[in-house]
Order: C-alpha cells, then sequence, then structure tokens
C-alpha cells in the first residue's frame, strides 16, 4: 500500500507548478498535532497542502511525510487507522490528507490516530465544510480547524504583477488609510486591475486557465451541490435543481430586497427548509449570510442579507448586478474572513461590534452616519484625503 502511495505522492508532487503560498500557509500553526483546513472547490486547498508536503521533503525528510487524497480513485478503499498505523512503523512523521470527507466515518479514525499515535502530525482538507463541521464535536480538543477563502485582491495583484505586497489589520487600515494609500500606489494602479478581480479574480485556478475560467466556476458549483451537499445528505438529489435556482435568484436580487417568503414560494419549499438550505450553501462556500446586529439568539437562524460569497459567481449566473451589490459583495466578502460582520441599525454594516461603515460611490455623504462613532465611508474610488473615506479595494489588504 505504501510503495503505490509513494509513486503517486512522487508523481502528483512532480506536477506541482506554483510556488506562490496563500496567506493560510503562513497563517498555520504547523506544530500543531492535527490541522483541518476546510474551504469552497477550486480556493488551494490541494496546492497549499502539496507546497507543504513538498518542503517536508526539501528538509531532507522524503519518507517520513506522505501525501494522498481520497479523491483518487485508488485510494477510496484505504482504511485511514491502518495505514497511520503501518505508517508510523517506518518512521513516518507527517500525513497529509486531502479531500478527508469522502472517507466514511474519518472522524472515528483521525480520534483514534491522534489518542494512539500522539507522534503523527495530521494535516487534512475537506471541500464541503459542513461534514467537517458535523464531525467536529467528535474531534474537539483534538484539531485545529482553518478555513480558507479565495483570493483577496492583495493576492490577486501579487499573482498578476509578481510582486509582494502588505496585508494589513482592519486596526491599522482604519487609522492610517491615507498613509497606506500613498505608500501602495507606488506599485500599482489601485483600480487598472480591480473590475477584472471583480470579474475573475477569487479563484486561483483563473491564473492556470483563464479563457475557461467562468466554465470551470460553474464546475465548481455544480460540484459543491450535486457532489458534496447530495452525497452527505444534506440535500436530497432531486432538490439539487432547487438549491441552484435558489443561487440565481439571490444573484438577480438586491441583498435588501430579499424577500425570505417569496423565495421560498417560488423554489417550492417551506421556510425551514429554505433556512438550511441557505446554510448548506454557506459552508459550501457559495453564499455568506449576514445577520442584524438587532435580532439577538434569532440571527442565528434568520440572516438579515444574503450574499453570494464572492463578486465572480455573478458572472458565472450571467447576472448583471447593479453596482451597489458588487461593493457591498466585495467589502464583505474580504472581511468575513477574520471579522464579524452585521447588518447595522444605521450605516451598512457594523463589524466586530464596533465599527460602523457605510458602502457607495464617490460622492455619498457622512448623513447616515454622521453622529456615530467609529463611522466609516467605504468609496468606490482609488484614493482619498479624508480619513473617514476609505477606498473600497484597500479593503482587499485584509489577508
Amino acid at each position: 500500500m505504501l510503495d503505490n502511495l509513494r509513486k503517486l505522492e512522487k508523481r502528483i508532487l512532480n506536477e506541482l507548478t506554483s510556488s506562490y503560498k496563500r496567506y493560510l500557509y503562513h497563517a498555520l500553526d504547523f506544530s500543531s498535532q492535527m490541522i483541518g483546513i476546510v474551504g469552497a472547490r477550486g480556493v488551494g486547498k490541494t496546492t497549499l497542502l502539496l507546497q507543504y508536503t513538498q518542503a517536508l521533503k526539501d528538509a531532507n525528510a522524503p519518507y517520513q511525510s506522505l501525501y494522498f487524497s481520497y479523491d483518487h480513485p485508488t485510494n477510496v478503499d484505504i482504511k485511514l487507522i491502518a495505514l497511520a498505523e503501518e505508517f508510523v512503523k517506518i518512521g513516518g512523521t507527517h500525513l497529509i490528507i486531502d479531500e478527508i470527507h469522502k472517507y466514511t466515518n474519518f472522524s472515528l479514525d483521525l480520534k483514534a490516530i491522534y489518542d494512539f499515535y500522539p507522534k503523527l502530525q495530521v494535516i487534512f482538507t475537506g471541500s464541503c465544510a459542513t461534514s467537517i463541521y458535523n464531525a467536529q464535536a467528535d474531534l474537539s480538543r483534538r484539531v485545529v480547524l482553518y478555513a480558507m477563502n479565495g483570493l483577496s485582491y492583495r493576492e490577486f495583484l501579487e499573482l498578476k504583477h509578481t510582486i509582494t505586497l502588505p496585508k494589513y489589520t482592519l486596526e491599522e487600515l482604519l487609522e492610517n488609510s491615507v498613509t497606506l494609500v500613498s505608500q501602495l500606489e507606488k506599485q500599482f494602479l489601485p483600480l487598472e486591475f480591480f473590475n477584472e478581480y471583480l470579474t475573475f479574480g477569487y479563484y486561483p485556478f483563473y491564473f492556470k486557465d483563464n479563457k475557461q475560467y467562468l466554465r470551470q466556476l460553474n464546475g465548481v458549483i455544480n460540484q459543491t451541490i450535486d457532489i458534496d451537499l447530495v452525497h452527505f445528505g444534506l440535500v436530497k438529489p432531486t432538490f439539487a435543481h432547487k438549491l441552484k435556482k435558489l443561487l440565481l435568484i439571490i444573484s438577480e436580487s438586491e441583498p435588501f430586497e430579499l424577500n425570505i417568503t417569496k423565495v421560498a414560494a417560488a423554489i417550492e419549499v417551506n421556510r425551514n427548509t429554505l433556512y438550511a438550505y441557505l446554510h448548506h450553501l454557506e459552508r459550501g462556500g457559495l453564499l455568506i449570510l449576514v445577520a442584524s446586529a438587532k435580532k439577538g439568539i434569532s440571527k442565528l437562524s434568520k440572516p438579515e442579507k444574503l450574499y453570494l460569497n464572492n463578486t465572480n459567481l455573478f458572472y458565472t449566473f450571467g447576472t448583471e448586478a447593479k453596482t451597489g451589490t458588487l461593493r457591498e459583495t466585495f467589502f464583505v466578502s474580504q472581511l468575513h474572513e477574520n471579522h464579524r460582520v452585521e447588518v447595522a441599525s444605521s450605516g451598512d454594516f457594523l463589524v466586530d461590534g464596533k465599527y460602523t461603515f457605510e458602502v457607495g460611490g464617490q460622492s455619498k455623504g457622512f448623513n447616515q452616519i454622521k453622529d456615530i462613532q467609529n463611522a466609516y465611508l467605504v468609496i468606490d474610488t482609488d484614493s482619498t484625503e479624508n480619513p473617514k473615506k476609505i477606498p473600497l479595494w484597500l479593503f482587499g489588504f485584509l489577508y
């Protein structure tokens, strides 16, 4: 078994072409015994695992690490606990597993590996985040779980220009936006490629085959629904088309105009089923649900606004999204990685319960947020000289 896995691993590593390391590679604590990485299909989880595997090989320990994927047809019957036992006996220290959600009862084997082989590090990924989160109770206190987003605007520009750009905390951005913009403008024109990012720039596979990007992205949507959500019994096979219709309806609606009752009627499900579908689509990386800051415990099940996970998805559906919807979608997609985003009572968004943001075009004024502490305008422009007016694109430098 190990010999066959070694041969397959070698072939896959030889095909690794990307040397660019995503933000999460630098954020992972590789000293943890067991690490889980979840995220939508296509955001680069496999590449991260392969880069880590290659780094281990380069560290003069070629036989102490092993990468394999349960997505490969020859691996589907591998018993994880048996593999770990065999691997440890020959001195293995790092077991790197891709698409672990395709292995039945993976949480039981991972628990046993953690408890019985404490010197074996396991890093795994899962495309369907729902399955990993459902197993999280069984794996509590054992797995350090990370969520991986698609490319930020910063990462997109780094890949586009082959340059290195800084990332900022939200506090740094709010305190020094005028200075930061001035510094960044020396390396690139802020809006020159912004529309390209909004249309094509969220998923790393754009840089492999940009001509087929939207077709591939459509495949990501179909696989997430038809394979991931259906396979795990979260959605009945006969209902898969309803989720696709739901996404189309959301893409054609402004976030604040979406009527849950009408949407439920349009796809012929009850409200409770619709809420379940929305949460499955969020876990699958296709939606972002934004709750109201005022609703208390009910906001856990009833979102105030619904957004496609990123702006690229609008173009996959062929939707003519309004400029305001694209602005808000970009803002939410860049902040929800590390921050709590809620619908504000005044202004558009309340972030981390502290900062209020109103998002708009260059002519947007302070009327809606003029008497609010820690309030900022997010303006669709290249630069401003007012520290309370922050260019929208700059929020793409948060990760």
